[in-house]
């Protein structure tokens, strides 16, 4: 499996959307960002915060699209043409309705789960063959409150379970990004959530 060279992390922008469910991407581009020292800046051109960050003595970009959720895909792709990236060097992070607040999972390829930015992340690219970090969020138990579960804020303990999921990914990412794909799984599969 090819190395990481670029992290997508997606919710929306504006700080009313800060910290609700939806934005556990950012929440993962922050903290990763916080513990690696890198500082985001507009990137007019990407449509997007970036910011670039060394793990292991490898560097990669960090991307926060500032196109609402339901128009990722422009920002990745313009971030994916400009740094001369293949998908398959890419991950993307995002929140799930089907994990609980505190998992986190790896995986690559497949659908897209009815999230609304991996849905347009693979309308512009024209296939889903790139890695995925899936922060749970938990599921508000019928349909009908699908909407303002994700748009709203988390709990305080939701919120602490899924920070909590978001450091154990942290934590495997150097394994991530050198390629150890199987062994990075293994671990945070098996962490306790």
């Amino acid at each position: 499996m090819s190395r990481l060279r670029l992290i997508v992390g997606l919710g929306n922008p504006g700080a009313e959307h800060l910290r609700t469910r939806h934005n556990a991407g950012f929440w993962f581009a922050d903290a990763l960002a916080a513990r690696q020292g890198g500082r985001f800046g507009i990137e007019s051109k990407l449509h997007a915060e970036t910011t670039k960050v060394v793990i292991d003595g490898e560097a990669l970009h960090l991307l926060k699209p500032i196109t609402f959720m339901n128009k990722s895909g422009i920002a990745v792709v313009s971030a994916l043409r400009y740094y001369k990236i293949e998908p398959e060097e890419m991950l993307v992070v995002h929140d799930d309705l089907d994990l609980p607040p505190g998992a986190a999972r790896l995986k690559f390829d497949g659908g897209h789960g009815g999230q609304n930015g991996l849905r347009d992340i693979f309308a512009h690219l024209g296939h889903g063959r790139f890695h995925r970090l899936r922060i749970g969020i938990g599921h508000p138990g019928h349909r009908d409150r699908v909407t303002s579960w994700v748009l709203g804020r988390a709990g305080a303990n939701d919120e602490q379970a899924m920070l909590g999921g978001i450091g154990a990914a942290l934590d495997v990412l150097p394994l991530v990004v050198s390629g150890q794909h199987n062994e990075a799984m293994k671990r945070l599969h098996t962490s306790k959530d």
